[in-house]
């Protein structure tokens, strides 16, 4: 274990137990080691004594370390550190996170941090993390592109999420077809469509979301004689009588259901809204807002397999219609 600074983005026993816990992941320490004593990681780290018997006794209660009167601390078990880098926060991400969790013995260890489509800081926190993780998950930079920075990562150890639109066959991946399989899901809604005169896809400027699914909506809306649209100004939207509306960000679900008000309009009789990526709220929220989604919590379970088993996972998930009232 190489010495460092403490930071204060956490306490300095929550530190200490990870760098040691990192040690033992990254086999520097092996099963039935011992470790340093109490007195010589004090001193190491300038830390009290009473700051690591707390890390270590952290480490004991999840099954990673023990003790005996002759040996001192030792490693029992071995630790498995994931990285699971997302892009931002939603609704439906904590699902993806909270279905792979739950299938992690106490010994395994996820850092779930996100890098908010900042591609500087994107390639900084895979710079920093390399070689710190037995596993590493990630949502890709860009849908487009491979983010040249994974590079340093062992593809045996990385596992893409969500975007993929790029050559990927030496990597594990789990992915959204934004594309054929979008199309597809608008197709059976087919039928619902016949109600409406106009088709309006809700795709502001700063959406990061792949741009190849604005041809497939207009591919749609000309096989189906829609009269489609993509309106970038959503804060000056004003919804129409007999328009459906397709809105990726959940604020835009809110925005269409609000401004649809203002105009005395009702959701699902006067106009029709269908939301991007299903999240709990759309249940209930004006009697229900059909969505568009893939299953988040397959994909947590598929995370867990990649990491539990370490198995070769390459999959795109089904675009699935889950059919509620707005539409």
């Amino acid at each position: 274990m190489d010495a460092k600074l403490f930071g204060q983005q956490s306490s300095k026993v929550t530190q200490l137990a990870d760098l040691i816990s990192q040690a033992i992941s990254m086999r520097e320490f092996l099963e039935g080691d011992s470790l340093p004593s109490i007195n010589e990681l004090s001193r190491r780290y300038g830390v009290s004594r009473d700051t690591v018997f707390k890390a270590f006794s952290d480490l004991r209660e999840r099954g990673i370390i023990d003790s005996t009167p002759r040996k001192g601390y030792f490693v029992t078990g071995q630790v498995t550190n994931v990285l699971l880098l997302l892009d931002q926060y939603t609704p439906f991400k904590e699902m993806l996170y909270n279905s792979f969790a739950k299938h992690l013995p106490v010994n395994y260890k996820v850092d779930l941090l996100f890098h908010q489509y900042n591609e500087r800081l994107f390639s900084t926190i895979v710079r920093e993390s390399v070689g710190k993780y037995n596993k590493y998950v990630v949502m890709n930079f860009d849908n487009e592109r491979f983010s040249a920075s994974l590079n340093k990562i062992s593809p045996a150890r990385l596992l893409l999420l969500d975007f993929g639109k790029f050559e990927k066959e030496r990597y594990s991946y789990v992915c959204q077809d934004f594309d054929e399989s979008f199309y597809g899901a608008l197709q059976r809604l087919d039928d619902r469509f016949s109600s409406y005169r106009k088709f309006v896809f809700l795709f502001p400027s700063s959406l990061k979301h792949p741009q190849s699914s604005k041809d497939y909506f207009f591919r749609f809306c000309q096989d189906y004689n829609l009269s489609g649209s993509v309106e970038e100004d959503v804060e000056n939207l004003k919804v129409e009588k007999d328009t459906a509306y397709l809105a990726i960000k959940q604020q835009d679900v809110v925005k269409v259901v609000k401004q649809g008000r203002l105009a005395g309009l009702k959701c699902g009789r006067d106009f029709g809204l269908l939301a991007y990526n299903d999240i709990p709220s759309y249940e209930v929220i004006d009697e229900g807002i059909t969505a568009l989604t893939i299953d988040w919590q397959q994909m947590g379970n598929e995370v867990a397999r990649f990491v539990l088993d370490n198995a070769v996972v390459q999959k795109y998930l089904p675009t699935e219609v889950r059919l509620r009232n707005s539409l």
